[in-house]
């Protein structure tokens, strides 16, 4: 990943490319003597125990559920798809059955995980629908999204981002987000 890629993502939680130089200081602290096999299982370990702060400190209750929708990497090639998160809890979305995940808010504000599996590259991106969104509007982007056919605008119509909650819990700082009445203009 380009150090301009690295700059556009607030990394909330990854076990992709783990280093252990990244580590060893604290782990040899903790560890004295240990080997690098060693102290990489433990890195490994505590990375994916921090995974559950994670979830944690994103136990946000929305009001509206959250779908993901994925650019999805197979052996036969990209499809696209969604999947429903019900409960609209910010915490469900750091769930994953792939090898290796990595959950991040984009320069847009986009709650978004790129997930590796023996296929290939799974690409999400999370948003909870907005109140007053009627069925048949879900109905409709999800038709759109299967297809293939779903635009950023489609999505954006029925949905909001999630970055905005996430920011405030960690602190940092995303784009404001323009107002139905500043994109009229």
């Amino acid at each position: 990943m380009s150090r301009q890629e690295q700059n556009d993502r607030h990394i909330i939680w990854s076990d992709i490319s783990l280093d252990l130089d990244d580590w060893r200081e604290s782990l040899e602290e903790l560890y004295p003597g240990y080997s690098d096999d060693e102290l990489y299982d433990i890195m490994v370990k505590s990375n994916a125990e921090n995974l559950y702060d994670e979830r944690v400190n994103l136990n946000i209750q929305l009001s509206q559920p959250i779908i993901v929708i994925g650019d999805l990497g197979r052996w036969n090639g990209r499809v696209s798809g969604y999947k429903m998160i019900d409960s609209g809890n910010i915490k469900d979305c750091l769930y994953s059955d792939t090898d290796y995940t990595e959950w991040y808010v984009d320069k847009y504000g986009d709650l978004r995980a790129d997930a590796v599996h023996h296929d290939g590259t799974n690409h999400y991106l999370y948003r909870v629908f907005k109140d007053g969104v009627t069925d048949t509007q879900i109905e409709n982007l999800q038709d759109k999204i299967y297809n293939g056919k779903a635009t950023r605008a489609d999505i954006t119509r029925v949905t909001k981002r999630l970055g905005d909650e996430i920011a405030e819990v960690y602190g940092f700082p995303i784009p404001k987000q323009r107002q139905p009445n500043e994109q009229a203009r």
